[in-house]
C-alpha cells in the first residue's frame, strides 16, 4: 500500500521533519519536506501527494492559513501537527478543514498508524462503488457517487471527513452514536486520537446544513451519548 504513496511534510524544524521522514520512509512511503509556508503551498498545489503532515507554526504562511488554502484546492487527508495542547483549541475554533491532528511529542508507531489509517480510508472512499446512491431528507440532498451535498438545491462544499460523517449519520438515521463510535467508524482508530475531532466536524457540518445551529434540525446532540441524525 505504502510503496507508491507520497507524503508531504510541511515543517520548519529540520530535526522534526527529518525524524518524520525517517519514520515514514522505513514503512515504504516517499516523503518530501517543505520548510516554510510558501514552499509548502507550492509543493502541495503543484505536485501529487496522497497525504500532508502540516505543522502549525511556519514562516511566511502559518499552518492555519496554509490549511485553508490547500483545502480549497485539493481534498487529500491533511493531518495537523501541533506542539501544544492549547493550539488544538485554535484548530477546533477555526474549522480549518483538516482531517485530524497529532500532538508532539508523538511516538513513531502513532505517527505511522495515523498516516496509514487515513490513507486506507481515503482509498476505500475514492474507489467505493457508490453508483445510484442518492439520499434526500427534507431539503438535504446527498449524492454518494459524486460526493456532493446540496442544501435546498444549492451545492455546499464538504471536506472528505465531513462528507463521510454526514453520510454515515444519515444512512443510520435515528440511531445515536457516541463520539468514540463515530471516531472509530470514520477515522479508523479505536483508542488513539482525540474524539474532540468528532465535535469539530459536527460543528462544521451544522454550519453548512442547518438554518439555526443552536437548534439543529438534522444532527441532534444526545447529551451523555453523542449524536443522532433526525431522519
Amino acid at each position: 500500500m505504502s510503496m507508491s504513496k507520497r507524503i508531504l511534510v510541511i515543517e520548519d524544524d529540520q530535526s522534526i521533519a527529518e525524524l518524520e521522514r525517517d519514520y515514514l520512509e522505513i514503512e515504504g512511503f516517499q516523503v518530501e519536506i517543505a520548510s516554510d509556508g510558501f514552499s509548502g503551498l507550492e509543493a502541495a498545489l503543484s505536485q501529487r501527494f496522497n497525504l500532508i503532515l502540516l505543522d502549525l507554526m511556519l514562516p511566511n504562511i502559518n499552518g492555519f492559513d496554509l490549511c485553508k488554502q490547500i483545502r480549497q484546492e485539493i481534498n487529500i487527508p491533511i493531518l495537523i501537527v501541533t506542539a501544544k495542547y492549547e493550539d488544538i483549541d485554535k484548530v477546533r475554533g477555526l474549522g480549518l478543514g483538516a482531517d485530524d491532528y497529532i500532538v508532539k511529542p508523538f511516538s513513531p508507531s502513532e505517527l505511522v498508524a495515523r498516516v496509514k489509517a487515513h490513507l486506507i480510508r481515503y482509498e476505500r472512499l475514492i474507489h467505493a462503488d457508490n453508483h445510484k446512491e442518492e439520499i434526500f431528507v427534507r431539503g438535504l440532498h446527498i449524492n454518494a457517487a459524486s460526493r456532493q451535498v446540496f442544501v435546498n438545491g444549492k451545492e455546499v462544499l464538504f471536506t472528505t471527513k465531513e462528507f463521510d460523517l454526514l453520510k454515515f449519520l444519515v444512512k443510520n438515521s435515528n440511531h445515536a452514536f457516541s463520539k468514540e463510535q463515530l471516531y472509530e467508524r470514520i477515522w479508523g482508530f479505536d483508542s488513539i486520537g482525540d474524539t474532540a475531532t468528532v465535535t469539530v466536524h459536527v460543528k462544521r457540518i451544522r454550519k453548512k446544513i442547518e438554518k439555526d445551529t443552536a437548534n439543529p434540525l438534522y444532527i441532534q446532540t444526545i447529551w451523555g451519548s453523542g449524536y443522532r441524525f433526525n431522519g
